[in-house]
Parts: structure tokens; sequence; C-alpha cells
């Protein structure tokens, strides 16, 4: 008994360590990313926007969400609201340009979705993009990925 007891403390101790360590943070192949670390889901002329698992992994537990109004511009490369966390706070900018026809209204009650389920229940917003041919200008997941490796080799 006493060595089962040991080995199951030493395979919990394993496995603490194991979940504690989180290897890279997951990327979607269907999205695009842009360099600040926000992703994009294009459904034909709307495009729904969030910050990557890998974003809100660095900012950690999210506290506050600041949401643009519905029908405002947006402007790629341009912030349009703010993410608030433990850690620090950030800016969200928009991958695209276009105006906002909806917002996450869960976010205000919990903001927490953004790091629990950053590219389903945390979406940010959605727009109707005014330049679809801004897409080019974005990463596909393999660019990300690298982009985020080689961007975490120099801290």
């Amino acid at each position: 008994m006493a060595s089962r007891l040991l080995w199951a403390s030493r395979a919990a101790s394993y496995l603490r360590v194991s979940v504690a360590h989180r290897g890279f943070a997951t990327v979607l192949k269907d999205l695009k990313y842009y360099d600040s670390h926000e992703w994009v889901k294009v459904e034909g002329n709307s495009a729904t926007v969030g910050i990557t698992d890998h974003a809100q992994d660095h900012l950690g537990d999210v506290v506050f969400v600041e949401l643009p109004e519905v029908g405002a511009p947006v402007t790629q490369g341009e912030g349009f609201g703010a993410v608030e966390s433990v850690k620090a706070t950030s800016d969200v900018n928009s991958p695209v340009t276009g105006k906002v026809v909806e917002v996450n209204e869960e976010l205000s009650n919990s903001p927490g979705l953004v790091n629990s389920s950053p590219y389903e229940q945390g979406w940010i917003i959605k727009v109707e993009m005014s330049d679809a041919g801004q897409l080019n200008n974005l990463m596909d997941a393999d660019k990300y990925s690298k982009f985020c490796e080689e961007e975490d080799a120099k801290h």
C-alpha cells in the first residue's frame, strides 16, 4: 500500500509539472493573424476579430475588455479597444478596415472568456470589411507560429 501511495504521489507531482508547462499556444489553421496578436475569421464580407491564444497567455487573467460601439469605423492596424489583465492593459488593433456590426456583449460580464476560449466564445468584434484585399497583409497560421517563436526567443 505504501508503495502505491508513493507512486501516486510521484505521478501527481509529475502531472502537476507537465500541466504547469505550457507549450506553444494554439494557432488555428483557418484564421488569419495580425502582427499585434489579433486573429480574424472571414466569412464572406464579415470578419470576426479577437486576440490570439498566444496574446491571452502573455497577458494573464483578463479582468476587463473595452468594446467599441456598434457602427464605429475600424482601420487596419489601429486600436479599437483594450484588454485589461491582472498584469497589464493592452490595446486591441483591428486586422481589417470596416465598420463594427456586432460586439461580444458577453465579455462585459465574463471577460475571462478571452482566456478560456480565445477563438470561440472570447471573440471581441465582428466587422463588415470595406477592403477584403487587406487580408493579403495578414499572416497564415504557419507564418504566425514562426512569428511568435521568434518574438518569444527575443524575450
